[in-house]
């Protein structure tokens, strides 16, 4: 399959300034940005004069595909209830790829996300990053296993206030418990070097935090108020493992502190009133300190917190506030991308990488802005819904 998107003004997320340019799109690849293409006679043909052409948008964090559009409390699937340590878990197995929330965000043009558990938890599971658009989840996904989902803060405090985590202190005690028998697990492992009779008792929790003892994927650590993003921060370096920040909503109360753990940030999700003590302090000036101090901030809609499909304007309000555009622009393709490891297929227009675009009639932080048409992987987006 061949396709080629001609006329339209390339915002890439590479270069700050935009240029127009045309794309050739092959197998599902950006074969070609240019104008000299070796394309098939029969390459579809997108005529975008007019038109801004976007890399299809990332988002760091949410939870859409288990909790979206039209559910209710029955067919909610991105908290258990039944256990604060659930490393086990996978986000994989809940995902409902017909939750018609997905749909809407690829209309939108966010075209890739990472989803997974909620904060109930203090170790939740597997995130995913999955594209937008599909009928199996195994076919959407990117890279299924993409982060360990920790929490801090007040929801494991309150979903388990009845069964051992009643303070801070013991959400962190949880944490380490388990990272030092994960530890201690993968020792053994690597000493037995093959041999089943050395090999220690099989623990299917501690076998599923392997990959974060090995620095395959990072715990990705809810944490909104300045001591518990802190907190992350001092555990990860005790076990010597990966990190990324969620929310990080006190974040501009530590940019010192934020500046030297150089660990990606995920902020948000920002409209809407304070619900709890610990977002007191949220503000859509944070992702633009965090930028100018040198951080690497995406920005998030933790959806469906916020629309996902409105992720463009959260990154529009953080401009408003005193972000620099491009960075705001970057907070919601290629750093996301970076953020949850997949910058290598999403993310920015660059040759080699998924042809996943957002075509629009305007300005991307506008708000008269429509998205005319979205592909994943060179394919057109279709409102599938049924009425």
């Amino acid at each position: 399959m061949e396709m080629v998107i001609r006329g339209g003004k390339i915002f890439d997320a590479v270069h700050r300034e935009p240029y127009s340019a045309d794309i050739w799109v092959k197998d599902g690849k950006i074969a070609q940005i240019g104008g000299d293409f070796a394309a098939s006679a029969g390459a579809e043909v997108v005529d975008a004069s007019g038109l801004n052409v976007y890399p299809g948008m990332v988002e760091a964090h949410g939870h859409i595909g288990l909790d979206g559009w039209a559910i209710g409390y029955e067919g909610q699937d991105y908290n258990e209830y039944n256990d604060p340590v659930t490393p086990q878990l996978r986000a994989i197995d809940g995902i409902n790829p017909f939750d018609y929330s997905l749909r809407d965000a690829a209309l939108g043009g966010v075209t890739t996300i990472c989803t997974g558990p909620g904060s109930s938890n203090v170790i939740g599971g597997t995130f995913a990053a999955i594209k937008t658009v599909g009928t199996c989840v195994d076919d959407m996904c990117v890279k299924p296993e993409a982060a360990m989902k920790i929490a801090f803060g007040e929801n494991p405090k309150r979903c388990y206030k009845d069964k051992g985590i009643s303070s801070r202190m013991s959400t962190a005690a949880k944490l380490r418990e388990m990272l030092f028998k994960a530890r201690e697990y993968v020792a053994k492992m690597d000493a037995a070097n093959g041999d089943p009779a050395k090999m220690p008792a099989f623990d299917l929790r501690l076998h599923a935090l392997a990959p974060v003892i090995r620095r395959e994927i990072p715990l990705k650590a809810h944490a909104h108020q300045a001591n518990d993003i802190l907190t992350a921060v001092r555990i990860a370096k005790e076990f010597d493992v990966k990190l990324t920040l969620e929310h990080v909503t006190e974040g501009a109360l530590i940019v010192d502190e934020l500046v030297r753990a150089n660990v990606p940030l995920a902020i948000g999700p920002t409209f809407g009133q304070p619900s709890k003590y610990e977002l007191q302090h949220k503000s859509w000036k944070t992702p633009g300190i965090l930028s100018k101090a040198g951080c690497h901030v995406s920005i998030i809609t933790d959806s469906p917190v916020t629309e996902q499909a409105h992720l463009r304007f959260c990154a529009a309000m953080a401009v408003d506030s005193g972000m620099d555009p491009f960075e705001a622009f970057k907070a919601i393709t290629i750093h996301p991308a970076e953020h949850i490891g997949i910058a290598g297929r999403v993310g920015s227009i660059e040759v080699g990488k998924d042809a996943d675009f957002a075509l629009m009639d305007g300005d991307l932080f506008s708000l008269s802005t429509h998205v005319v048409a979205a592909y994943i992987g060179g394919v057109r987006v279709r409102d599938t819904k049924q009425n």
